[in-house]
């Protein structure tokens, strides 16, 4: 049997970078290259009814070993990598027995994990951590979910004597730029209700996520040379700062933790002509989620009679819906991963997403999907990380669910 480590160090090295420019499905061709590997890899450990599809979903199917019906039950990892940072020629570094030191990624350029600047690391004092050679991220997120799945299916394959009802496995690409669930075929998995290995640390339970809104506002200006731009010229970039100035300076990622919503100046294009501003709009209670929408199409609005109409156009799209909406409707099935948790010595850290997941608009597309952990840290930088007993013990988590089902 492949131990999840060995799954896990050979699907980091494939590149699988998503891109957010792209319009192809999958933003990448890379990423079908480790979706061929994965297909293989689930037959020949004994999977049924694998596919691939034409937009870069894998469906397989572990059968049922006990003649009662219980839940359809699924498991949900996605493939690419973020494109913030380079997942190319990834080279796994393994510290055993961490003494709660700094540990040196890349002697050359200086690159140090230290506990000084990331303080969780202490949580992992005498276990064995898997982190980057400090020039690219790691890939945890999520191919550490990837590994942690394939292995508890395969576990359970050798070990009839665990009897479990059919479980579905599903493997995405794009997640990291909000499209893992645009193809997602809910039909055609055929699953009750399913959970993303998509989380962070060891016990990590989520089933709130953000109301998610996307806004793209274009400020049109006017150029003319600067020597003679007296009553002719209107410099975007300036109207621009007026309109960023509007937003409230504390309701911002780096100024907000828990159920607090915020604005999010993603990026920005500017030269005087013209000036492109990305923000995403996040929040978990739904009425304050349209109020953050209102606010924002009212700062236009106000430019724009400021500046002249037309000066500035939003683009304001919603994105995702806040997941516990659905899965409260079918709590229980959070309820049997506190206790699979429980049973295997793992303590449940339940708290909300402050991110998106691709079992927010699963849920909402009709397949519930809570968010359970795989045990990475520090994702889509140089400085991630991921205990390796967090694997094993999400893949003992896995296992017990699906044993904790097959007794319904």
């Amino acid at each position: 049997m492949t131990s999840v480590v060995e799954r896990f160090l050979k699907y980091v090295k494939m590149d699988t970078k998503s891109d957010e420019e792209s319009t192809t499905v999958p933003s990448t061709a890379k990423q079908l290259e480790l979706a061929k590997v994965l297909v293989k890899e689930m037959e020949e450990i004994g999977l049924v009814n694998v596919s691939l599809d034409e937009n870069g979903y894998i469906i397989g199917e572990l059968p049922s070993n006990i003649d009662k019906e219980v839940p359809v039950i699924g498991f949900i990892a996605h493939m690419d990598t973020s494109p913030d940072m380079s997942g190319e020629n990834v080279n796994p570094q393994i510290v055993k027995n961490y003494d709660g030191g700094d540990i040196v990624l890349n002697k050359e350029q200086n690159v140090v994990l230290s506990p000084m600047e990331f303080p969780d690391l202490r949580e992992y004092v005498g276990q064995d951590l898997i982190t980057t050679d400090g020039t690219t991220l790691l890939g945890a997120d999520d191919k550490a979910g990837i590994a942690e799945i394939l292995t508890a299916v395969e576990y359970l394959i050798n070990h009839p004597e665990i009897k479990h009802g059919t479980i579905k496995i599903g493997f995405t690409p794009d997640e990291e730029i909000g499209r893992g669930a645009d193809h997602f075929n809910v039909q055609a998995f055929a699953a009750d209700f399913a959970y993303t290995i998509d989380g962070g640390k060891i016990g990590e339970l989520e089933f709130e996520s953000f109301n998610a809104a996307a806004a793209k506002i274009k400020i049109q200006g006017r150029n003319v040379h600067p020597g003679y731009a007296a009553g002719k010229m209107k410099n975007s970039i300036l109207i621009a700062n007026d309109l960023v100035g509007r937003f409230p300076a504390d309701e911002v990622p780096e100024r907000t933790a828990g159920y607090e919503g915020f604005y999010h100046l993603n990026s920005m294009k500017a030269e005087v002509e013209e000036t492109i501003l990305h923000y995403i709009i996040r929040d978990f209670n739904r009425e304050n989620f349209e109020r953050r929408k209102q606010f924002v199409q009212h700062a236009v609005e106000e430019i724009n009679k400021k500046y002249g109409e037309g000066t500035a156009i939003l683009e304001l799209k919603d994105q995702y819906y806040n997941m516990k909406e659905k899965i409260d409707e079918v709590k229980y099935i959070v309820d049997v991963v506190h206790e699979a948790m429980e049973a295997v010595g793992v303590k449940p850290i339940v708290r909300p997403i402050r991110g998106g997941t691709d079992g927010s608009r699963l849920s909402f597309m009709g397949l519930p999907t809570p968010n359970i952990f795989a045990g990475g840290e520090n994702f889509h930088g140089k400085f991630e990380y991921v205990p390796i007993q967090s694997m094993e013990k999400a893949v003992e988590v896995i296992v017990k669910i699906a044993e904790l089902f097959g007794k319904r």
